[in-house]
Protein backbone atom coordinates (compact mmCIF):
# COMPACT_ATOMS: atom_id res chain seq x y z
CA UNK A 1 0.00 0.00 0.00
CA UNK A 2 1.35 3.09 -1.27
CA UNK A 3 1.36 6.02 1.33
CA UNK A 4 0.40 9.52 -0.22
CA UNK A 5 2.58 12.60 1.22
CA UNK A 6 1.19 15.77 2.45
CA UNK A 7 1.65 18.56 0.23
CA UNK A 8 4.31 20.14 1.35
CA UNK A 9 3.84 23.38 4.27
CA UNK A 10 7.29 25.26 3.55
CA UNK A 11 6.98 28.57 2.77
CA UNK A 12 8.55 30.33 0.36
CA UNK A 13 11.43 32.73 0.90
CA UNK A 14 11.52 36.29 0.49
CA UNK A 15 13.30 37.03 -2.90
CA UNK A 16 16.59 39.14 -2.46
CA UNK A 17 14.80 42.02 -4.49
CA UNK A 18 13.02 42.82 -1.37
CA UNK A 19 15.69 43.06 0.64
CA UNK A 20 17.57 45.50 -1.31
CA UNK A 21 14.80 48.07 -1.06
CA UNK A 22 14.67 48.24 2.05
CA UNK A 23 18.53 48.76 2.65
CA UNK A 24 18.11 51.42 -0.03
CA UNK A 25 15.37 53.39 1.83
CA UNK A 26 17.22 52.82 5.40
CA UNK A 27 19.95 54.98 3.77
CA UNK A 28 18.46 57.34 2.28
CA UNK A 29 16.57 57.84 5.76
CA UNK A 30 19.64 57.85 7.85
CA UNK A 31 21.45 60.42 4.89
CA UNK A 32 18.37 62.07 5.47
CA UNK A 33 18.75 62.67 9.26
CA UNK A 34 22.38 63.13 9.50
CA UNK A 35 21.86 66.27 7.18
CA UNK A 36 18.66 67.93 9.20
CA UNK A 37 20.70 67.19 12.52
CA UNK A 38 24.00 69.17 10.56
CA UNK A 39 21.78 71.87 9.65
CA UNK A 40 19.68 72.22 12.47
CA UNK A 41 23.67 72.32 14.42
CA UNK A 42 25.16 74.80 12.09
CA UNK A 43 22.74 76.63 10.47
CA UNK A 44 24.37 77.51 7.88
CA UNK A 45 23.77 82.00 6.73
CA UNK A 46 24.81 82.91 3.23
CA UNK A 47 28.10 85.18 2.85
CA UNK A 48 27.13 89.38 2.46
CA UNK A 49 29.86 90.68 -0.27
CA UNK A 50 29.32 93.92 -1.01
CA UNK A 51 31.88 96.93 -2.80
CA UNK A 52 32.72 99.56 -0.37
CA UNK A 53 34.59 102.11 -2.71
CA UNK A 54 36.03 101.55 -6.56
CA UNK A 55 38.60 104.34 -8.47
CA UNK A 56 39.54 104.32 -11.41
CA UNK A 57 43.43 105.19 -12.31
CA UNK A 58 45.28 105.85 -15.38
CA UNK A 59 41.92 105.69 -17.95
CA UNK A 60 43.27 105.65 -21.48
CA UNK A 61 41.64 104.82 -24.64
CA UNK A 62 44.29 104.12 -27.03
CA UNK A 63 44.02 105.16 -31.18
CA UNK A 64 44.48 101.49 -31.40
CA UNK A 65 40.35 100.93 -29.59
CA UNK A 66 42.13 99.53 -26.46
CA UNK A 67 41.63 100.60 -22.58
CA UNK A 68 44.41 101.27 -20.07
CA UNK A 69 43.21 101.67 -16.65
CA UNK A 70 43.74 100.43 -13.35
CA UNK A 71 40.72 99.83 -11.63
CA UNK A 72 40.98 100.17 -7.48
CA UNK A 73 37.91 97.82 -5.83
CA UNK A 74 37.38 97.46 -1.94
CA UNK A 75 35.38 94.50 -1.45
CA UNK A 76 34.13 93.28 1.98
CA UNK A 77 33.23 89.98 2.64
CA UNK A 78 31.04 89.23 6.23
CA UNK A 79 30.75 85.39 6.78
CA UNK A 80 27.66 85.64 9.39
CA UNK A 81 28.05 82.04 10.43
CA UNK A 82 28.71 81.05 14.00
CA UNK A 83 30.14 77.53 12.87
CA UNK A 84 31.02 77.91 9.78
CA UNK A 85 34.64 78.96 8.67
CA UNK A 86 36.43 79.10 5.16
CA UNK A 87 39.24 78.62 3.27
CA UNK A 88 39.36 80.45 -0.21
CA UNK A 89 41.88 78.41 -2.76
CA UNK A 90 41.63 80.34 -5.29
CA UNK A 91 39.62 83.69 -5.95
CA UNK A 92 39.70 85.96 -8.83
CA UNK A 93 38.25 89.33 -9.74
CA UNK A 94 36.95 90.64 -12.79
CA UNK A 95 35.41 94.09 -14.31
CA UNK A 96 33.18 94.30 -16.84
CA UNK A 97 31.69 96.72 -19.08
CA UNK A 98 28.62 96.51 -21.20
CA UNK A 99 29.44 92.81 -21.24
CA UNK A 100 32.62 92.66 -21.91
CA UNK A 101 35.14 91.98 -19.31
CA UNK A 102 37.91 94.90 -19.19
CA UNK A 103 40.22 93.89 -16.03
CA UNK A 104 41.05 90.78 -13.97
CA UNK A 105 43.43 90.04 -11.08
CA UNK A 106 43.54 86.93 -8.71
CA UNK A 107 43.70 87.00 -4.83
CA UNK A 108 46.08 85.45 -2.30
CA UNK A 109 44.50 82.09 -1.08
CA UNK A 110 43.06 83.32 2.34
CA UNK A 111 41.16 82.17 5.52
CA UNK A 112 37.98 83.61 6.75
CA UNK A 113 37.25 82.54 10.09
CA UNK A 114 33.64 82.88 11.70
CA UNK A 115 31.32 85.89 12.31
CA UNK A 116 34.29 88.10 10.69
CA UNK A 117 34.41 91.08 8.37
CA UNK A 118 37.53 90.59 6.02
CA UNK A 119 38.15 93.99 3.47
CA UNK A 120 40.16 92.84 0.40
CA UNK A 121 41.73 95.51 -1.98
CA UNK A 122 41.41 94.23 -5.11
CA UNK A 123 43.54 96.30 -8.09
CA UNK A 124 42.17 95.21 -11.37
CA UNK A 125 44.48 96.13 -14.62
CA UNK A 126 43.19 96.26 -17.93
CA UNK A 127 46.66 96.88 -20.17
CA UNK A 128 45.90 97.35 -24.01
CA UNK A 129 42.38 95.61 -23.79
CA UNK A 130 41.05 95.16 -27.06
CA UNK A 131 37.50 97.04 -27.35
CA UNK A 132 34.48 96.68 -29.26
CA UNK A 133 33.50 99.22 -31.16
CA UNK A 134 30.53 99.43 -29.36
CA UNK A 135 32.07 99.02 -26.15
CA UNK A 136 34.45 101.96 -26.79
CA UNK A 137 31.76 104.45 -27.94
CA UNK A 138 29.64 103.79 -24.95
CA UNK A 139 32.82 104.13 -22.44
CA UNK A 140 33.53 107.52 -24.58
CA UNK A 141 30.08 108.68 -23.70
CA UNK A 142 30.60 107.60 -20.22
CA UNK A 143 34.17 109.59 -19.64
CA UNK A 144 32.65 112.94 -20.83
CA UNK A 145 29.69 112.51 -18.48
CA UNK A 146 32.36 111.72 -15.40
CA UNK A 147 30.68 108.58 -14.18
CA UNK A 148 31.29 104.85 -15.77
CA UNK A 149 28.93 101.89 -14.66
CA UNK A 150 31.12 98.70 -13.83
CA UNK A 151 30.21 94.99 -12.94
CA UNK A 152 32.39 93.69 -10.40
CA UNK A 153 32.08 89.42 -10.66
CA UNK A 154 34.06 87.58 -7.72
CA UNK A 155 34.83 83.73 -8.36
CA UNK A 156 36.00 81.52 -6.08
CA UNK A 157 36.89 78.06 -4.92
CA UNK A 158 36.04 77.57 -1.27
CA UNK A 159 36.21 75.13 1.30
CA UNK A 160 33.78 75.27 4.20
CA UNK A 161 35.37 74.32 7.86
CA UNK A 162 32.70 73.09 10.89
CA UNK A 163 34.81 72.10 13.86
CA UNK A 164 37.31 69.77 12.66
CA UNK A 165 35.77 68.68 9.32
CA UNK A 166 36.55 70.42 5.93
CA UNK A 167 34.47 69.99 3.06
CA UNK A 168 34.95 69.18 -0.63
CA UNK A 169 35.42 72.04 -2.46
CA UNK A 170 32.69 74.94 -3.53
CA UNK A 171 32.49 77.55 -6.46
CA UNK A 172 31.61 80.83 -5.12
CA UNK A 173 30.43 83.24 -7.61
CA UNK A 174 29.66 87.04 -6.48
CA UNK A 175 27.77 89.28 -9.01
CA UNK A 176 28.23 93.80 -7.83
CA UNK A 177 26.37 96.09 -10.18
CA UNK A 178 25.96 98.57 -10.90
CA UNK A 179 29.09 99.76 -9.62
CA UNK A 180 29.29 103.61 -10.49
CA UNK A 181 32.90 104.67 -10.12
CA UNK A 182 33.30 108.93 -10.50
CA UNK A 183 36.48 110.26 -12.85
CA UNK A 184 35.76 113.52 -10.00
CA UNK A 185 38.78 114.48 -8.05
CA UNK A 186 36.84 114.10 -5.15
CA UNK A 187 35.13 111.69 -5.75
CA UNK A 188 32.24 110.00 -4.14
CA UNK A 189 31.01 106.34 -3.55
CA UNK A 190 27.83 104.23 -2.77
CA UNK A 191 28.47 100.71 -1.11
CA UNK A 192 26.86 98.40 -3.86
CA UNK A 193 25.45 95.07 -2.24
CA UNK A 194 26.23 92.19 -4.49
CA UNK A 195 24.57 88.76 -4.83
CA UNK A 196 25.93 85.96 -3.84
CA UNK A 197 26.04 82.18 -5.29
CA UNK A 198 27.56 79.06 -4.42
Amino acid sequence: MVRERPPSSRRSRPGILPCIVFTGLGFIVLVSLVVLIFWLVVRPKALEYTVDDARVYGFNLTASHALNATFDITLRSYNRNHRVSMYYDFMEVTVWYDDQMVAFTEVAPFYQRRRNVTTLDVIAAATSTPLLASVEKSLKHDRSAGKVGLEVRVRARIRLKVGVVKTKHYTLRVYCAPVLVSFSATPTFDRVYCDVDI
